[in-house]
């Protein structure tokens, strides 16, 4: 994990369930061979070193989104705080949508935000594909014991069969089949002799129970389709809700920690478990499930579905588009991996569920940036300014603080000369009240330069402005004895036209203009927002750090960073990471 300091971690529900297990001994005795396994392997390891076991279990269907931040940071940070090991585990059993590409892009986010699944000299990086065969043994012994069955219903028919939140379900046919039937057309179904849909195994449970979770759910189902990992080794595939507990145990975890969707179905998490236990499969002390509010942000969609659907249907560029919430999009972007572990730090651990605004985002992005980030000067829409009594040819370098928080961070230089860009918006001919920019016979100053006094400006035929003129004030540049003795109340950013660096900048915005995008029965589609990416071909500073490492501050205009995919030495492209405020709360 990160070495970078981090503030006394804030006391919530799962610190005190931990602390409370660690006080009595729970997970004391627990053995670990250093390997997941049965209870046959961890009884050959020694009590196990580490505190606790957490894991980040996520599926290889799609990219990372900042709602998978949240769970990351609190798996691998509780680890790290409690002297224990966090696993990274793919839960690999649906075949039909997991790729190589999606594993290969988690491991390289929750490795860019700062954390690693090693503990010692273990590798704690695993796949459910890895436990198949330990899943089918297991299977086999709930069936032997009573505990299992293979049900001959349709997947319509299992649903008519099921009831419903106020109706018991039926027992199907199959139900009490004997235990060599099932043994038998279990190992037939795993052999590839059975068609999609034919047949499952299921758990023997109560199909009167009043959670719906518990009537007899689906343990395997047929699927012949090729595994990113196991090929056609295998054509019946286990459910996630029988998958995750025994993947949970066999890797030793102590606290399986979920969002609050999987709260009903932990009688069933810990109904395997236990059965799997008595019958000797699995060792003693058992995980245990806890469940906590999963990050809902406002103005953003995280179905792995809909993020699919707007990469496919081209209405964002990619995976890692900046206006997406994929981690891959925040850190193109210009995210840090600081800023969101300060958000999801920020937004603490609880049990109610709850919309957390996106400026909250965008402010932990500022507060971390501020202090770190170069400063430079852009014009996004330029006019050129001129300098009529300046002279011809002459060029002058002017200084500025690298970091207004970071004097060791030393001065930039730039070259000041008669014709400058200057944002279009920064001269008005005719100027509104409280105006105090450019315009005829005002004074500003140029920052880090010398006061100008405009005197006028160029317009084409048109009577469009194309040129603003000045002049400048020979004894006020900043710095000099001379700086003070002429009072303005405006200045304004500038670059020399013949040094600017000529960019494309990238002004992203939120993707979605309604908060809640797909709530209810919306189509989240029309909440798209068309003004989410305006390009503009502008000037920058020259000696600008030009890096999709280098966060930088434009002055008056927020944060920017080179697009890691676009940018080149030869033609910049720059993306806005965040305004310098939160201009949606002035359009609210």
């Amino acid at each position: 994990m990160t070495s970078a300091p981090s503030p006394a971690p804030v006391s919530n529900f799962l610190r005190t369930i931990i602390d409370n297990d660690l006080a009595q001994g729970r997970y004391a005795d627990k053995r670990w061979a250093g390997k997941p396994g049965p209870a046959s392997v961890q009884a050959t390891g020694d009590i196990d070193p580490a505190r606790i076991r957490t894991r980040f279990p996520p599926e290889p269907n799609g990219y990372l989104h900042i709602g998978h931040a949240k769970s990351i940071c609190l798996n691998f940070g509780l680890a790290h705080d409690y002297q224990g090991a966090c696993h990274l585990r793919f839960d690999d059993t649906n075949p039909e949508k997991e790729e190589d590409e999606y594993v290969n892009a988690i491991i390289d986010m929750v490795e860019w935000l700062g954390f690693d699944w090693k503990y010692g000299n273990e590798n704690n990086r695993y796949f459910a594909s890895d436990y198949f065969e330990y899943m089918y043994t297991f299977a086999q012994a709930l069936v032997q014991a009573g505990l299992a069955y293979v049900d001959e219903q349709s997947a319509e028919e299992m649903r008519a069969t099921r009831g419903t939140l106020t109706e018991k379900g039926t027992n199907s046919p199959w139900r009490d089949r004997p235990v060599e039937e099932s043994l038998r057309l279990l190992d037939e179904m795993r052999d590839g002799k059975h068609p999609d849909g034919s047949m499952a195994l299921r758990a023997r449970i109560d199909m009167g129970s009043p959670n719906i979770n518990m009537r007899d759910p689906v343990l395997y189902r047929i699927r012949h389709v090729p595994h990113h990992r196991t090929g056609d080794r295998w054509c019946i595939y286990p459910m996630y809700s029988w998958a995750h507990p025994v993947e949970d145990a066999l890797e030793g975890i102590t606290h399986s920690i979920c969002t609050l969707e999987f709260e009903d179905q932990r009688p069933f998490y810990d109904w395997i478990l236990n059965h799997l236990a008595d019958l000797g499969q699995l060792q003693r002390p058992l995980p245990r499930q806890y469940e906590f509010a999963r990050l809902n942000l406002s103005y953003v969609v995280t179905s792995k579905r809909k993020l699919l659907q707007l990469v496919r249907e081209g209405y964002v560029n990619g995976w890692d588009d900046p206006r997406l919430p994929t981690l891959a999009g925040l850190r193109r972007r210009g995210y840090t991996p600081a800023s969101i572990r300060l958000f999801c730090e920020r937004l603490g651990v609880s049990k109610a569920d709850s919309r957390i605004d996106y400026s909250l985002l965008e402010q932990a992005l500022r507060d971390d940036l501020d202090p770190i980030a170069a400063r430079s000067v852009a014009v996004l829409d330029p006019i050129k300014l001129v300098l009529t009594n300046y002279p011809e040819g002459k060029t002058e370098l002017c200084h500025a603080p690298r970091n207004p928080h970071d004097p060791e961070a030393g001065q930039r230089e730039f070259p000041l000369g008669r014709e400058l860009w200057i944002e279009r918006d920064d001269f008005r001919e005719e100027p509104p009240k409280k105006y105090f920019r450019l315009f005829p016979g005002n004074t500003v100053r140029l920052k880090y330069g010398y006061i100008i006094r405009c005197t006028g400006c160029v317009k084409d035929e048109n009577g469009n402005v194309t040129e603003v003129h000045a002049e400048y004030l020979p004894d006020t540049k900043s710095g000099t004895p001379g700086a003070d003795s002429v009072k303005v109340k405006g200045n304004i950013t500038w670059i020399s036209t013949e040094h600017a660096i000529s960019a494309e900048i990238r002004l992203y915005d939120r993707l979605f203009s309604d908060p809640h995008p797909d709530s209810g029965d919306k189509n989240f589609l029309d909440a798209i927002n068309p003004d989410s990416c305006t390009i503009v071909q502008g000037w920058l500073e020259p000696g600008t750090q030009l890096t999709a490492d280098t966060p930088l501050q434009f002055e008056r205009l927020g944060y920017f960073i080179a697009d890691r995919k676009d940018s080149t030495s030869e033609k910049p492209v720059l993306n806005r990471s965040a305004t310098l405020k939160d201009s949606w709360a002035q359009k609210s």
